[in-house]
């Protein structure tokens, strides 16, 4: 049977990181936690369930689980984030695809909890994940704070699991809410680096493909109340992207407050004035 090592990264997960450990515990030869110096107990609960425990200064989601990857001792690599924990059918998945690990990455679904609801409908679902890989071929790529597996050679042989993980992103609305503004921040500030342009346009029409895709045409709507508010907050994270993006792109540098100007010429025997 190959040996697998589970990798998490964590920051202050003291409400998510046991249920993530106890999912894995079955199927990983050893635990490795990334963890960006916590406050709260995510380093004790960790270390008690038998993890082995870093702690590096966080520099980017891509960065620090690459990082991670590099303290775990097998080649095959499972990578969750600490929100996240494996269902019984993908744990019986994995155990008997490590009786031969033959695939360069593993492909499994992604099912979110939304404020105690499993969504299994709109563009939640499959969200499919490569989570299972040879990090001899794989990393972390993508741009933050969207990662994602990229296999680094030609002709690579990726297999899918059947079964889910299990995402506990959203507990409430204002959770949802608070990761809206974060992430989209943060997206706002990588296109703005690659110099791509928002407009009006992206404002409203991106937005409103959002809500309608997701609510109409992937059948979030028959998730009644929990689609609604999915569909609606999927859009205003759209919104907020590009408006932020717009913002950035028609900021004006700001004036020191301690600016002044000296008007031309000199009165002779005074100082010069001061605007």
């Amino acid at each position: 049977m190959d040996a697998i090592s589970a990798v998490i990264i964590t920051y202050n997960e003291e409400a998510n990181i046991g249920r993530c450990l106890d999912s894995v515990r079955q199927v990983a030869d050893e635990i490795i936690v990334l963890d960006a110096f916590s406050t709260d107990s995510t380093v004790l609960i960790a270390r008690s369930k038998g993890a082995i425990v870093k702690q590096e200064k966080f520099t980017g989601y891509i960065q620090q689980k690459n990082r991670a990857i590099l303290y775990a001792s097998n080649d095959y690599i499972l990578s969750l984030d600490a929100d996240e924990a494996l269902d019984n059918v993908l744990t019986d998945s994995i155990l008997q695809a490590r009786k031969q690990l033959r695939a360069d990455a593993y492909i499994m679904n992604r099912c979110t909890n939304y404020c105690g609801k499993f969504i299994r409908r709109g563009t939640w679902y499959p969200d499919k994940k490569i989570r299972l890989f040879n990090k001899r071929v794989a990393k972390w790529g993508g741009v933050n704070p969207h990662d994602k597996i990229e296999i680094l050679r030609e002709n690579s042989n990726i297999e899918r699991l059947k079964g889910d993980i299990l995402h506990y992103s959203f507990p409430t609305i204002e959770d949802h809410l608070r990761k809206n503004d974060k992430y989209s921040s943060l997206s706002a500030n990588v296109l703005y680096s690659k110099k791509v342009k928002s407009t009006w346009y992206k404002m409203l029409v991106h937005p409103f493909w959002a809500f309608f895709h997701g609510y109409i045409i992937r059948g979030g709507i028959l998730d009644g109340f929990h689609g609604l508010m999915i569909a609606i907050n999927t859009a205003h994270a759209s919104f907020l992207k590009y408006a932020k993006l717009y913002h950035l792109q028609h900021k004006q540098p700001q004036r020191n407050p301690d600016y002044r100007t000296i008007k031309p010429g000199i009165v002779k025997g005074k100082e010069a004035e001061v605007a």
